[in-house]
């Protein structure tokens, strides 16, 4: 799979990619808004051997920015994640266009609904699919703690492709 759109490019990880999602990955600054806050500890091995479907890296003019995911949990319903890992790359309206990209991608190969959470606590993502057209379903307050034992808590959003709001 390969997205563009304007500078943007939505792609599959390979293994050229390797090496920087292990640096996100084990980045905490990066991860702690996952649940991560001293990264997840994984080898570039690790991060080949889990590359496949539905892992994909964001592209600005070549320039790799972040990483981003779909899979399918049931029949027609994918669960995304997304994360601008570059911070001068955050705040620009970059995430709204690659989920846009990616989503409309989705709807049009057969998937009727999208599903993610976030922490409650990133009111700029909650933000951001919500300008997308993602209903808040349910808020599950400190239903899992981070890598430093504090309870999380988490919002789940779902979007039917009638509620989509495309911005590419």
């Amino acid at each position: 799979m390969k997205i563009q759109y304007e500078n943007l490019t939505l792609r599959q990880a390979g293994l050229p990619d390797v090496k920087q999602l292990a640096a996100w990955w084990n980045d905490g600054t990066v991860m702690a808004h996952a649940g991560f806050p001293n990264g997840v500890g994984v080898t570039e091995e690790e991060v080949a051997k889990g590359l496949g479907n539905g892992c994909m890296v964001i592209e600005e003019n070549d320039r790799l920015i972040g990483e981003c995911s779909y899979r399918n949990i049931a029949d027609g319903i994918a669960e995304i994640g997304i994360k601008i890992c570059e911070t001068d790359c955050q705040n620009r309206g970059i995430g709204r266009k690659i989920l846009s990209m990616l989503i409309g991608w989705l709807f049009r190969n057969g998937y009727s609904k999208i599903v993610l959470d976030t922490n409650l606590t990133n009111t700029r993502a909650q933000h951001v699919y919500e300008s997308l057209g993602f209903q808040k379903v349910r808020t599950n307050i400190d239903s899992g703690k981070d890598q430093l034992g504090r309870l999380q808590s988490f919002v789940d959003y779902e979007l039917i492709e009638k509620n989509f709001i495309n911005y590419i």
